[in-house]
């Protein structure tokens, strides 16, 4: 009996399904697929590149100590406005003053063993004189057969040890003035380091970031990385550094306007300008091989214009700036604009393979290159690239139309339609799984009884 029941039971759910599948195979020949679509219009597109970094000022000096010491004085604190030549820090000078001392008396002793030297060649050249008339009175004895020659050589030997005497004179002195240059050189330097024991303000400028407080210790920079004391930055003029994809930096050029938001001001725009792009990438170090996963991006300097952000400086000082280095900020390079040209939807583009079915425009204007690319294509055995195109709806026809297109500039709603298109058709813009991949050229197609074909006033 259950067997019985089972078996009425599978005989009952086939029957069912065969009727479901009947429907849907006799219904389906009448299905139209309901899509959306918009005019083909003349538009003014701005193409843009988004950017995320961080606001800077524009000049910006780390201010450092080439000597190492303690701090005695450090008169300025962070937000403070100094002016260039301001004493910023004092650094303990005591051993710098010792150096100095050191080394001018080092100074005063090559100057006197200057004048020994000097005094001695004197005395050696008055005594070559002496020899060398002596010489030269025994060389005339020697030649009358007056004197012996064991005495000659004596003579000849004691005039020849006055000479010598007489040039190492001179090279003495020669050697003096050569410790004196060392000497004034090793005094000069101590007291350049003296004078660095001052730190003076390199710029007019705010102190926008303080590290060390009087009383610490200073390393200096002369043979390795020093201590960064405080910075200076020239706020009055400040800029956003940013980092651009590889596949955008292309289009970006010096001068190319920019919107720039900061998420410190909500809901409010400034402008800058492009005053700098990078060469090199950020993450090509020179070191060795970039890996392939690493994003590649370059660093992009975008001036802020100071008269977008004037309001809010309304009855402050001249080097205010209501940004501070650190900011958040987007910015949208406008790398291109066109105006009153024919632009759909993006979302009207989409890509096939095969345009064999592709139809032309009623005026014969746009030649079927479909199907010569694809002959072409079909008769090399490297694949080709797929063609973008666009879905044009007939509301005669109540069919669906492919027509290549050729794009240019695009915003993040709309792209320029160079070849292909005219302005008085619709282009079907959904819906997007349909358009995307099951779409194909003459399928009948229903207009969507809420959409209109025209868009509604932006």
């Amino acid at each position: 009996m259950k067997k019985k029941n089972r078996r009425i039971g599978w005989y009952i759910a086939g029957s069912a399904l065969l009727l479901v599948v009947l429907s849907r195979l006799i219904s389906g020949e009448n299905d139209e697929l309901v899509i959306t679509a918009e005019p083909v219009k003349r538009r003014s597109i701005t193409e843009t590149v988004s950017a995320s970094g961080r606001i800077q000022a524009a000049a910006e000096v780390k201010i450092q100590s080439e000597v190492s010491g303690q701090i005695l004085e450090l008169p300025v604190k962070e937000g403070d406005f100094v002016e260039k030549g301001q004493l910023l820090v004092r650094i303990n000078p005591d051993i710098y003053n010792s150096a100095l001392s050191r080394a001018e008396a080092a100074l005063n002793s090559a100057k006197s063993s200057l004048a020994s030297s000097r005094a001695r060649l004197v005395q050696a050249e008055a005594q070559l004189n002496v020899q060398q008339l002596n010489y030269d009175r025994m060389k005339k004895l020697f030649a009358e057969k007056a004197i012996s020659a064991s005495e000659m050589d004596n003579a000849t030997s004691t005039w020849e040890t006055a000479r010598a005497e007489a040039v190492a004179a001179r090279e003495n002195i020669k050697a003096a003035e050569y410790s004196i240059e060392s000497a004034e050189a090793t005094r000069n330097e101590a007291g350049d380091n003296l004078r660095r024991t001052t730190i003076t303000a390199p710029m007019s400028g705010t102190v926008t970031a303080l590290s060390k407080e009087p009383g610490e210790t200073v390393l200096g920079n002369n043979m390795m990385a020093g201590d960064v004391i405080m910075k200076i930055s020239a706020l009055e003029s400040m800029e956003v550094n940013v980092e651009v994809n590889e596949s955008d930096i292309v289009r970006i050029q010096l001068g190319d306007t920019a919107a720039v938001e900061i998420d410190a001001y909500q809901d409010e725009v400034f402008y800058g300008v492009v005053s700098e792009i990078g060469n090199t990438a950020l993450n090509a170090t020179g070191l060795g091989a970039v890996s392939m996963d690493q994003v590649t991006n370059f660093p992009v300097k975008v001036r802020m214009l100071r008269d977008s952000y004037e309001h809010h400086c309304t009855d402050k000082p001249g080097h205010y700036s209501p940004f501070r280095p650190g900011m958040s900020a987007t910015v949208e390079v406008r790398t291109a604009r066109v105006a009153n040209v024919i632009a759909v939807p993006i979302k009207a583009i989409t890509s096939r393979e095969d345009t064999t079915a592709v139809s032309g425009d009623d005026s014969g204007g746009w030649r079927n290159r479909g199907e010569e690319e694809v002959a072409q294509v079909k008769s090399s055995d490297e694949k080709s690239e797929p063609f973008t195109v666009v879905f044009v709806y007939s509301p005669i026809s109540g069919t669906a139309s492919l027509r290549v297109v050729k794009t240019g500039v695009q915003d993040d709603r709309f792209i320029e339609i160079l070849e292909g298109l005219k302005g008085d058709e619709q282009v079907i813009t959904g819906p997007y799984a349909e358009l995307s991949r099951d779409l194909k050229p003459g399928d009948r197609v229903k207009l969507e009884e809420s959409n209109t074909g025209v868009e509604a006033s932006r």
